[in-house]
């Protein structure tokens, strides 16, 4: 089993084990206070569960090897989990902004006590240590999941917060609990805008950024002695596999071989230091 599949195992099971002790946790406190606030969280605290089974069927998936259909592998897996996530906050998203009006209109509020108050603060530091974890093993194998499981942690430990808050204020405002579940669905929303704008941008294709294009020049410029102008760079991201594709001018003098052979020199030397397969349309001046 390679290294970036079990990474992302280890963060999906250790996600789910913790996510569902504090989902238990604070919908026992969320039942004792009568809150929809703390309720709601709780919820998403469970939804952080299902998510990370999403990350876990991506990683097992995008890890299988290429075919005949799927030449360049299975690796988009890992943005269209990314996208299910989303889908999924989405929706909890619609139901406790729903739940919350309906409170909002029918006058309930809610009494929170020492247990929620207990409860609460916990989630906000276990949650909040499920996102840095999750945030750093994006940085070590770069699949996106594991990005949007990340703020998927986060905003759970945000939404605790500003329970947390209400629960100070439930003496000056009766309506606090419902504004907080309103204030929680927001936040859950423009969490889903981010994860589903980078999942699908992924998914449609992105021009490679300007550090990137300055390497793969320098490498050019170290692998050949020719004039050569490259340009017309397309990167094609497959999750845990990138394709390359640009083209280079060369002189027009310049005999089909001599052509051949400085392209696939520059194409193993950019497969070798930054990992990427690319692919040379080669062009006279």
């Amino acid at each position: 089993m390679k290294k970036r599949e079990k990474l992302g195992y280890l963060e999906g099971l250790v996600s789910i084990l913790i996510n569902l002790v504090i989902f238990v946790l604070k919908y026992w406190a969320g039942i004792v206070s009568g809150s929809i606030a703390l309720m709601a969280d709780a919820w998403h605290t469970l939804s952080d569960s299902i998510s990370s089974v999403f990350v876990i069927a991506g990683v097992r998936l995008s890890t299988k090897e290429p075919d005949k259909k799927h030449i360049f592998g299975h690796g988009r897996w890992e943005q269209i989990s990314a996208f299910f996530i989303g889908f999924l906050l989405a929706i909890i998203a619609y139901e406790f902004f729903k739940g919350s009006v309906e409170r909002f209109v029918s006058g309930q509020s809610a009494d929170f006590g020492i247990l929620a108050i207990v409860v609460t603060i916990i989630s906000i530091i276990i949650k909040e240590g499920l996102a840095q974890f999750a945030f750093y093993l994006w940085k070590k194998t770069g699949n996106i999941a594991l990005k949007a499981d990340g703020w998927h942690h986060r905003t759970d430990a945000l939404s605790s917060v500003i329970v947390l808050a209400g629960i100070f204020l439930k003496d000056f405002f009766w309506w606090i609990d419902s504004a907080l579940g309103i204030a929680i669905s927001l936040m859950i929303i423009y969490a889903v805008y981010g994860i589903l704008k980078e999942a699908i941008e992924s998914l449609l294709g992105e021009a490679p950024d300007e550090m990137l294009i300055t390497e793969i020049e320098s490498i050019i410029s170290q692998n050949s002695d020719l004039k050569l102008i490259p340009h017309h760079f397309h990167i094609h991201d497959y999750g845990n596999h990138k394709e390359l594709t640009f083209h280079i001018k060369l002189d027009g003098k310049i005999d089909i071989r001599t052509g051949h052979d400085v392209a696939t020199k520059i194409e193993k030397a950019i497969k070798q230091k930054i990992g990427i397969e690319s692919t040379i349309h080669v062009e006279p001046f």
